[in-house]
């Protein structure tokens, strides 16, 4: 049985995509970012919540900011990347619910008014539209190199504040020479599903 999407696209969003470790000195430019939120904007999320935020990392000062947050191995690969994203959920996104989700903006306070419940529900839900940016970087006919290889506290304390927590920091651009390790293994169908 075949998928509706072309088998070129399959390829470009997951079969050939790998995370990338190299990039050439090509920019990312803003229209670019632009188009790939206006994409992955609507992947699915509990009660539409959007506690995605994303910080790009362009000048020069911030990029050397951010690179002494992160751990040894990724700093090289963060230094030379065309652009970085710091992608974060925001914890007070229920702020945001009564227009998002208007046909029950009571969820706001029905659901979010507590501080740890907003905090799981951001976190999972920020964690989705960190996999579907991912994806939109693919998307875009980009790679992306996503880490979580930093110092949360530091990277917090330099970029964002206490409402905000760091998912990831992901280098963007077009793959460069050596690029990514081969393709990992993964588990097949029968290691996953279970029919009941």
């Amino acid at each position: 049985m075949s998928l509706a999407l072309d088998p070129a696209a399959q390829d470009l969003l997951f079969r050939e995509a790998r995370t990338a470790n190299t990039f050439t000195d090509e920019p990312v430019t803003d229209e670019q970012v632009q188009a790939i939120y206006d994409l992955v904007k609507y992947g699915p999320t509990a009660f539409n919540q959007s506690p995605l935020r994303v910080t790009l990392v362009r000048s020069p000062e911030a990029r050397e900011r951010l690179v002494q947050h992160m751990a040894e191995g990724n700093r090289p690969k963060t230094s030379a990347a065309p652009l970085v994203a710091i992608l974060s959920a925001d914890n007070e996104f229920h702020e945001e619910l009564p227009a998002l989700f208007p046909h029950f903006p009571q969820a706001k306070d029905a659901f979010f008014s507590e501080r740890p419940a907003r905090e799981q529900a951001a976190l999972l839900n920020a964690t989705l539209q960190a996999a579907y940016f991912i994806i939109g970087v693919r998307a875009a006919g980009l790679a992306a190199g996503p880490m979580t290889g930093y110092d949360p506290a530091g990277l917090q304390k330099e970029f964002l504040d206490d409402d905000h927590t760091p998912l990831m920091v992901v280098n963007i651009g077009k793959p460069g020479e050596d690029a990514w390790f081969p393709r990992s293994p993964r588990l097949s169908y029968e290691d996953v599903v279970t029919t009941v």
